[in-house]
This record gives C-alpha cells, sequence and structure tokens, in this order.
C-alpha cells in the first residue's frame, strides 16, 4: 500500500511530471478538491490524514523522500478523500491524471506497483469510509439504503450515522435545524449540505461527475458500464479512440450486484461480481476512457453525419459511434402495494449491504435463475433461513448444475417449488409476512422482513424510439442477419449505431459472453470508423 521508489525509477518518470515546492504546513491535498495528481516526494515529509466521523483528524501516514501520495480519485482527476500538509519543505514530483496514465502504460512493471498501491488505499478508504460523504438517516429508512447503495457500487467510501440511535447524528439534526421529514441528509466533504438527495445530486457534490464537454466529438460513446460497456472502453480505449462510458447508475450492471461468479475464466475459486468489475472500471480508466456515471441518457439522434445523446434539457455528448449496452432493467413482481416496500425491504440483488440487514432473520428469494441461485447461497450464509420460491417443477430448468448441487447441500435453504408470492404485509415501508401459494391451493404465510426478486430483466430500451434502431416486440436490439443479410454482426439497423450484450436480441446472458461481444464490437468500430472517415 505504501511502497518507496528508488532513485531510479523516479528518475524514469520525472517526464511525466513537474516538479513543485511547499512550504511548511502548506496543503498538497485537501479532502472535496481536485487534486493535482500523482504526488511523488522527492524531500521533505508530508502527513496523510483522514476526518472520523466527529470531524477529528486522523494520521494515516506520513510520506518521506521515495514515496508517492494518491489514491484512485487522482487517476480519473476527481476531489481528494485525503487531507496532505507538509511537515516541513517539500520538494515533490506531481504527476497530473492524463500523464499519469501514459507512466502506467509506458512503465509497465511500476506502474503496476502504483496502481496496486492505488486500488489497495481506495480499498482502505472504503472500509473506514474516510474521505466520503455522511448519511444521516434512519439505518432501515429507504432513501438511505438507496444512497448507500448508490455509493458502495460506484466504490466510493461513505459514513452512515442513525439518526434515531446516534447521539451525533442526533446533534448535527439539531445544529442544521432538520425536519425528520427532510431525512436523510447527507454532510458532502466540501461542506454541502444535502436533504435527501437524488443520486446525481449526491454525485456532483462529491465530485463523482462533472460538467460534459458538449463541444468535443468521441470516437465512441459506451451507453452502459455493465461487463459488455467496460469490456468495450477497455479494448477501444487501449487501441487509442476516444471513449466516453455513461450509466444511468452505477458500473458493472447486474453482474456487479452479483454475490459470486463461480463460472468466470480464470477465477477457480470464483470472484465478487464487484471486485471483477471494479477491476474492469480501473483498467479502461487506465487506457484513458472517460466515465460519466450517473448519467442518463434521454435520446438518441443522427447529426452531421454523427451521433448526439440528450442526457437533460442542458446537457448532451456527441459522437461518432455508439455502442448500446444499457443492458435490462429488473423484473418487478406482479403483487399489489410492492412499490411500498422497494428500497427498503424489498431488494432486486444481494449485497453485503443486504446481508447485513437481513443477518440471523428469515428471508424469502423468488428466481430461479443463475443469479437467483447465486445470491440463496451467498444469504444463506447471512440469514437464518432462505425461503426459495419458484415458479417452476425444478430449478435444474435455468440454473447451472453447481449452484443446483450447492443449494441442495443447504440446510437452511427451503426450494418451494411451482408457487408464487400473492401478498405482501407490513406498514410504514417496512416488510413484516410473505403470503405464498403452491399449484395445489395451499397457501403459506412466514413472517419475513426481507424479500429478494431476482426474476430476469427486460431490455432498458425505451429511451431508443424515434432513433432509427429497430428493436423486437419485447424491446431487445436487432442486429446483424435479424436485420438482413449483409448486415454485420452486432450494427443495428442504424449504421454506426451497435449493440452488445444483454440489451441484444439473442445474445448469451453471461457475463464472460458480454465480455466477448466487448472485444469483438471494437472491430467493427475501427471498420465503421475508417469508412465513416473515407466517405467524408
Amino acid at each position: 500500500m505504501f511502497p518507496t521508489l528508488e532513485h531510479s525509477e523516479i528518475q524514469r518518470v520525472r517526464r511525466f511530471g513537474e516538479v513543485r515546492r511547499y512550504a511548511t504546513g502548506e496543503a498538497l491535498a485537501r479532502v472535496g478538491v481536485v487534486g493535482l495528481g500523482l504526488t511523488i516526494v522527492l524531500a521533505g515529509r508530508v502527513d496523510i490524514t483522514q476526518h472520523d466521523q466527529s470531524g477529528r483528524r486522523q494520521l494515516i501516514v506520513t510520506h518521506g523522500p521515495g514515496a508517492f501520495m494518491g489514491e484512485l480519485a487522482q487517476l480519473a482527476g476527481r476531489p481528494a478523500l485525503v487531507d496532505a500538509f507538509a511537515v516541513e519543505a517539500v520538494e515533490a514530483l506531481v504527476i497530473p491524471p492524463d500523464r499519469l496514465r501514459a507512466l502506467l502504460i509506458a512503465e509497465a512493471e511500476l506502474g503496476e506497483r502504483i496502481m496496486r498501491a492505488l486500488i489497495l488505499r481506495r480499498v482502505g478508504l472504503i472500509e473506514t469510509g474516510a474521505g466520503g460523504p455522511v448519511i444521516i438517516g434512519r439505518s432501515q429508512s429507504g432513501d438511505v439504503l438507496r444512497l448507500e447503495g448508490f455509493l458502495r457500487r460506484n466504490g466510493h467510501p461513505h459514513q452512515q450515522l442513525d439518526s434515531e440511535t446516534d447521539p451525533e447524528a442526533k446533534a448535527l439534526i439539531d445544529r442544521f435545524h432538520v425536519d425528520p421529514s427532510q431525512l436523510p441528509i447527507v454532510l458532502c466533504p466540501g461542506g454541502q449540505l444535502l436533504r435527501n438527495p437524488t443520486e446525481i445530486e449526491l454525485a456532483r457534490c462529491i465530485g463523482l461527475v462533472g460538467p460534459i464537454d458538449a463541444s468535443r466529438v468521441y470516437d465512441v460513446v459506451t451507453v452502459g458500464a455493465g461487463p459488455a460497456g467496460l469490456a468495450t472502453a477497455v479494448y477501444a480505449a487501449s487501441e487509442g479512440l476516444s471513449v466516453l462510458v455513461l450509466d444511468c447508475r452505477a458500473f458493472g450492471g447486474q453482474a456487479g450486484a452479483s454475490a459470486r461468479i463461480e463460472n468466470y475464466l480464470g477465477f477457480p475459486t470464483g470472484i465478487t461480481g464487484m471486485a471483477l468489475m471494479a477491476r474492469a472500471y480501473n483498467q479502461a480508466q487506465k487506457f484513458g476512457a472517460e466515465m460519466a456515471i450517473p448519467a442518463e441518457v434521454k435520446s438518441l439522434a443522427v447529426r452531421d453525419g454523427g451521433f448526439v445523446l440528450k442526457l437533460s434539457e442542458t446537457e448532451q455528448v456527441r459522437s461518432r459511434a455508439v455502442v448500446l449496452a444499457s443492458g435490462a432493467e429488473y423484473r418487478r413482481l406482479d403483487v399489489e402495494n410492492l412499490d411500498a416496500f422497494e428500497m427498503s425491504s424489498v431488494h432486486y440483488w444481494a449485497s453485503p449491504l443486504e446481508g447485513k440487514l437481513c443477518s440471523g432473520q428469515e428471508v424469502a428469494l423468488v428466481g430461479a435463475g443463475n443469479s437467483a441461485g447465486q445470491a440463496a447461497v451467498y444469504l444463506a450464509s447471512q440469514a437464518a433461513k432462505v425461503w426459495m420460491i419458484v415458479r417452476g417443477p425444478e430449478l435444474s430448468a435455468n440454473m447451472s448444475r453447481y449452484l443446483v448441487d450447492r443449494i441442495a447441500g443447504l440446510p437452511n435453504v427451503e426450494v418451494v417449488t411451482q408457487a408464487k408470492v400473492t401478498a405482501l404485509e407490513g406498514r410504514d415501508g417496512v416488510l413484516e409476512a410473505i403470503r405464498w401459494r403452491r399449484a395445489s391451493g395451499e397457501e403459506t404465510r412466514r413472517p419475513i422482513g426481507h424479500l429478494f426478486l431476482l426474476i430476469g430483466a427486460a431490455p432498458n430500451t425505451k429511451w431508443l424510439a424515434g432513433s432509427g434502431v429497430a428493436t423486437d416486440a419485447k424491446g431487445f436490439v436487432l442486429t446483424g442477419t435479424d436485420i438482413g443479410p449483409d448486415v454485420p454482426a452486432l450494427q443495428t439497423a442504424r449504421p454506426g449505431v451497435f449493440a452488445i450484450g444483454d440489451v441484444r436480441l439473442n445474445s448469451t446472458k453471461r457475463v464472460a459472453a458480454a465480455v466477448g461481444e466487448g472485444a469483438q464490437v471494437v472491430a467493427a468500430l475501427h471498420g465503421y470508423l475508417a469508412t465513416a472517415s473515407v466517405s467524408r
């Protein structure tokens, strides 16, 4: 996490930065302020500190000559998550984000050491919550869970104080004269106070996403940051194309919410979806791909031989080509008053956050695919009992054999086949009981406070209306021979627009397949961009 560079290594990277000097007590970095980049200490000492929940400053490490400051925020040019002050006069080599990315590629072995340290430092900050926003509200509140889930899925540190039990949270509520109806509130690192913000409001406050340059024309814009979209970003950016990745929620897509992926090539012991997707996300940034998350695309139109993607009334993106990797939206259960319990008691993925909420309790899970199987295995390690409610006669129809066998060996998982949920009971957004009915007519009621729905997804393509991109009756995008015999693979009915991953008709719904299509589409992009340039 804190390596020291040799004199010869520093000499090799001098060409990537410039030397700056700081007086004793001067700040080299401040929480919430965009820093200058990776900083290598040449002479002097620098204290790196973080703030605890009470705002007290705590020392993380003191850097001396040969050490370097920074974590993943410096790779993307985002606000710092720690403070840095010169203990004595300091001379340092400052490498800005774009030159840092060049260093990581040009100096492979040294770049690997630096990249590993940046990642480990971010992991450490996530574990302590240092440098991130503080969410204050009821721990079981749907909006608290919504904001916590958003930050966790985007790999951003944060802290949460329960407004009902934490004395410091109560003191802050009194200090800012916050009405209970305005909870949760969020204290951003820069000192701003937000009252029950949207994800985009929170993202802008903490510098997770900034304004987009409407005058710039990218080679390719990828809509969706799941496995397919991130693979496109990695391969396209590594081959010199300018890439912007857009996603309305977080990187990773549905794969990022998977508790454990065990059938992905190269990971014999499995890997969490979040860990796999975070690696891809960092890898794409290493090669220079830009990220705008969260940013929701409202429409797609052709203009001046290229494309314009409208994000809001005032914001848009221009591109020479577009890759649709927008995946799918979670299917909802057709049961009365479902929306009253969503975000607080009804969940569409099973992550450590949800696992903590249902620890030691009975939970119900609806679904029979691989995602449902992975969730059931994970929840069995957290919950007292998992009721797995399956519409069909058996699990093996849609689930991999290894998951079926593993579930069969779990004593606290009970599979209920040929059944469906008929009613949800509770009040004030808190689920208290669930009813389900078997095909025989037998009805069961259980006192259950958390329901997990993993029943597939529908394509996220409503925003493509009027774009010239053809879809089937269910909304999946048509590509290649599904359109016509001479249409190239992965190309849609609109030349220059390609579709990959779950959003594409007849795609294989596997992480590996999505990554493969993300790599494959880059060749098609090169061909299209070369033809488009010649035609001009």
